[in-house]
């Protein structure tokens, strides 16, 4: 079952697909190519529709392989997320990356993330302000920042000229509730932002905790499913698993379609 959350105007899976290291990390990989592109078709014919993705992740063959993957599809029906590093921001220069990753996925951007703060403010207003014209251009559709704390993101929302911040991407799972934890997660409710939760099986260790499937017996779900279940059980979280087999994408998407009860839920933090 589709399990739906709210960006901007657009509607996406509560469960999305990650592509860190699909393609390579730093440096391209193309020795599995074919498997990560049959890896994304499967989890679009799923019915996923968000793919995450970023230039620095593989040095933009990750980007390649996600414009590759979605070929096939109506583009319409997918949302795609890419994001800006650091070395490039500023107003010129962030527009020529936003460019850059756009021509690798053959397509725009649906929300485009600045990827880390950085150390300049000055650089991070000047390229919040690049991507808004980007926008009014057309190559991107929503913006968005990744691994801002609550400060940071309250300022990058004061320096906005036009449009929103619709959504800032941080790690968030069952062994690390920071954005809980720093009031992060209330803010951004109460603002309206999507808080899109990266490593949220942190590396499978969560998928192998007994206590979670435990809990999850009495659902007949995994481990897996309930950590990922208790980050979406909040109204504005989705999460983006990466996931390269294609019974790991199956068993991320039976997270979506049910809640853990809130007994369950507050089980759930201490099997970590």
């Amino acid at each position: 079952m589709k399990d739906l959350k709210v960006i901007g105007d657009d509607k996406v899976t509560a469960i999305g697909m990650g592509t860190w290291g699909i393609g390579g990390k730093e440096i391209p990989d193309y020795s599995h190519d074919k498997e990560a592109v049959e890896a994304l078709r499967f989890g679009i014919e799923l019915g996923i529709n968000l793919i995450d993705t970023a230039e620095f992740y593989g040095a933009g063959h990750s980007e390649e392989l996600v414009g590759e993957a979605i070929k096939p599809y109506d583009r319409d029906e997918l949302f795609i997320v890419s994001k800006v590093w650091p070395t490039h921001f500023g107003y010129e220069s962030a527009k020529k990356a936003a460019r850059a990753s756009a021509k690798r996925l053959g397509t725009y951007i649906d929300l485009y993330l600045l990827h880390w703060p950085g150390t300049d403010w000055r650089k991070i207003e000047e390229t919040l302000h690049a991507l808004e014209d980007l926008v009014d251009e057309g190559l991107i559709r929503y913006i968005g920042v990744s691994n801002f704390d609550l400060e940071l993101l309250k300022r990058s929302q004061e320096a906005m000229r036009k449009y929103e911040i619709v959504v800032n991407q941080v790690k968030y799972s069952l062994m690390d509730r920071t954005p809980e934890e720093t009031g992060l997660l209330d803010y951004m409710k109460r603002e309206k932002i999507t808080l899109m939760a990266y490593t949220p099986l942190e590396k499978g260790i969560l998928a192998r905790n007994k206590c979670l499937a435990e809990i999850g017996r009495k659902y007949k779900k995994t481990a897996a499913q309930v950590a990922l279940n208790y980050l979406i059980w909040e109204e504005n979280v989705v999460a983006i698993p990466k996931a390269v087999k294609k019974e790991h994408i199956e068993e991320n998407f039976g997270a979506m379609g049910w809640r853990l009860s809130r007994e369950d839920r507050e089980k759930a933090k201490m099997c970590v």
